[in-house]
């Protein structure tokens, strides 16, 4: 089976996601290619994917519809792995590959990047979009034809970004107007927007898993049932991945549905996070079956978020798989985990809901505040994971002061300041069980 497809990342997430469609299209009939993976770091995984020849075991295991379900799958669409840094012409020469059409990435949020220490001479460039454009420009030498580009990575406009980073490492290593020609026409890089949680190797379990198997396995790789693939384009054609069955969306704008994950499913989060750590509860699965702090979930999220994003059939079952997956018992997902940096992320997820429903119904929707009185709480009486100066603000400065504090929130929230002292004092004298049911009344 020929090469088809390079991925940028040996990491567990598109180990569990993206190779895991492949896999899955091939065994399928569907496609016929191979998966070769590229480090973009130094890596020793490189070495564990090729003593195994690029074979392991995926585990999916959570609720799916109220179903409980646990699969195993060999996945075996990894042909090899190939590290830039101990064998540079071993990766220029991936790119002389006709069969090569598509190249998925997953970098981390700081893999596109744009490093001007870079130089075209380094063998390879030090960040992804410099080896990027390294590969890319061998392949323009060749006269071979363009690739279709899916960047996974976590950033607002993820594709566009890495397109410009390879634009501008074109213009600063000279290469050439028709190089930067042949990089817009031929090329397209798609933003994309991926959600699945991959929770990667099970240390604790891994022995009896392999006695299970009967064999050991290196890569083993674990993550919940739930999928979702947005990409900007249509390549259903050269990549049948709707009619192979998955939740993968063809789109002009992935932006929609980033508002929709970034609202009810990162929303929630930071809605119950604070509540549950005050309230003593340790993880997300521990707070869906609190019968309370369920309850104020669901509260937040079918009254409020809902509501103010749009009650869409899309959005519906959207929510109803976030509460699945929240209650996935094969996932111990800490809170404090969550919490941290939850200034930002109250400010990027459920802040722009508040002031939705704010504009829409003309009065503040008191979970929501609420949720953020107990981060100020929190934030009070422990040392939380977040931005020094943010901390300090909300530790040493009175409410009014941090709500109108625009460095913060990016808003002055001094409206909020009657309902947020009302929430705290709830807490005070009443205690978090009773505030939580005040906020909900």
């Amino acid at each position: 089976m020929k090469e088809t497809i390079l991925q940028f990342g040996t990491g567990n997430f598109l180990r569990g996601f993206a190779d895991w469609f492949v896999d899955a299209l091939n065994k399928q009939g569907l496609y016929e290619g191979k998966v070769v993976v590229v480090s973009p770091t130094n890596s020793a995984a490189v070495e564990k994917l090729n003593a195994q020849n690029g074979a392991y075991h995926l585990i999916l295991r959570g609720l799916d519809q109220g179903k409980e379900i646990c699969e195993t799958t060999k996945i075996t669409c990894v042909s090899r792995a190939v590290n830039p840094y101990r064998d540079f012409d071993a990766f220029l020469a991936l790119a002389e590959n006709p069969d090569l059409r598509f190249v998925i990435s997953n970098t981390t949020e700081a893999g596109i990047r744009y490093d001007d220490s870079c130089s075209f001479d380094d063998r390879p460039a030090a960040s992804f979009p410099g080896k990027l454009t390294q590969l890319l420009y061998r392949r323009y030498q060749r006269g071979l034809g363009g690739l279709i580009l899916l960047a996974c990575e976590l950033i607002d406009d993820n594709g566009k970004a890495l397109e410009d980073c390879v634009l501008r490492y074109a213009e600063q290593w000279n290469l050439g107007d028709g190089f930067t020609a042949w990089l817009k026409e031929e090329n397209r890089f798609c933003g994309t927007l991926v959600d699945r949680i991959v929770t990667g190797f099970p240390a604790g379990e891994a022995e009896d898993i392999f006695a299970k198997l009967g064999c050991r396995d290196a890569l083993l790789d674990t993550a919940e049932p739930y999928h979702l693939w947005v990409i900007e384009g249509d390549c259903e054609k050269e990549l049948p991945l709707q009619k192979a069955g998955f939740n993968v969306i063809w789109t002009d704008d992935v932006r929609p549905y980033k508002k929709m994950k970034v609202r009810i499913l990162n929303g929630s989060h930071t809605s119950l996070v604070f509540p549950s750590l005050l309230c003593g509860v340790e993880t997300v699965g521990d707070s869906l079956r609190d019968e309370q702090l369920c309850a104020f979930l669901h509260t937040c999220l079918f009254e409020y978020i809902l509501p103010t994003l749009g009650e869409t059939e899309e959005n519906r079952a959207f929510a109803a798989a976030v509460l699945e997956r929240f209650a996935n018992p094969y996932i111990r997902h800490l809170w404090k985990s969550i919490a941290l940096n939850s200034v930002s992320k109250y400010t990027a997820r459920v802040l722009p809901t508040v002031t939705d429903y704010k504009t829409q119904h003309g009065a503040l929707p008191r979970p929501l505040v609420f949720s953020l009185a107990c981060l100020l709480q929190y934030y009070k009486e422990n040392d939380p994971q977040d931005d020094a100066a943010a901390v300090d603000k909300i530790k040493t400065q009175d409410v009014p002061a941090v709500l109108a504090d625009t460095a913060l929130w990016g808003a002055d929230l001094s409206a909020w300041t009657a309902l947020v002292e009302e929430s705290l004092r709830q807490i005070e004298q009443n205690g978090i069980r009773e505030a939580i049911r005040w906020s909900m009344s």
